[in-house]
């Protein structure tokens, strides 16, 4: 029974429920339905769902590293105009590749990688902070703050718009006009606030990535010598 499956073969029916039931509805048990043999027969690869959500996470980073980040990311000669350049691009792709999965964010946030897949692309990113004169200690501040900026909207997003087949679909939940309603009386700028926060998210992402690219401007780069250029 258990030589009819391999861990590839799990993780790649995982990410499939993944979009069709969301995180919650994720089991073991269902995956083994769908694999048709029994729940145990699982626990040969992974001892525990937490292990498979490891496995699944760094499978979307070994993905998105292979295909939407290796033309225009980090292959081995791979360099970018600009450090900036290079933290808009990233970031706004691994928006995207989350995207694609339900509940993308929530599954990759908190996870440990399983191999060294991401050791590679980081390297390449941090080279461009350090290439540009940033300390390493300070390169790794400026990438990790974006980074967890995306991961975190992802996950927001991702409550709001939660179907990637439809994106446009907005959860009930969301209802903007009811969320107005209710607040306006009383908390008129909160209220005109959701407008900003769960309407436009793709302009609300670029907006927060370019407040974080002045900060690091700002904190880093003035007075500083060549960092930034």
């Amino acid at each position: 029974m258990v030589s009819r499956i391999d861990r590839e073969r799990v993780v790649e029916t995982a990410l499939r429920l993944l979009n069709e039931g969301g995180l919650d509805g994720l089991t073991l048990r269902r995956i083994a339905k769908e694999l048709d043999v029994q729940a145990p027969a699982l626990y040969w690869h992974f001892k525990n769902k937490q292990e498979l959500l490891d496995e699944m996470a760094t499978e979307i980073f070994r993905r998105l590293f292979r295909s939407r980040l290796a033309g225009g990311g980090p292959g081995p000669d791979c360099r970018w105009p600009s450090w900036q350049e290079m933290l808009v691009r990233t970031c706004t792709t691994l928006r995207q590749e989350l995207l694609s999965y339900r509940d993308g964010g929530k599954v990759v946030a908190g996870t440990r990688m399983t191999d060294d897949t991401f050791a590679g692309p980081l390297e390449l990113f941090l080279s461009s902070f350090t290439a540009a004169g940033f300390p390493p200690a300070d390169a790794v501040t400026a990438w990790w703050t974006a980074y967890n900026y995306t991961i975190g909207l992802v996950i927001e997003e991702q409550s709001v718009h939660p179907d990637p087949a439809h994106p446009e679909v907005r959860d009930p939940a969301y209802d903007l006009a009811d969320r107005e309603s209710r607040l306006g009386a009383a908390y008129p700028l909160a209220a005109r606030a959701g407008r900003q926060m769960f309407g436009d998210v793709e302009e609300s992402f670029h907006a927060g990535l370019r407040l974080i690219v002045a900060g690091i401007e700002a904190t880093y780069v003035r007075g500083k010598g060549s960092a930034g250029r």
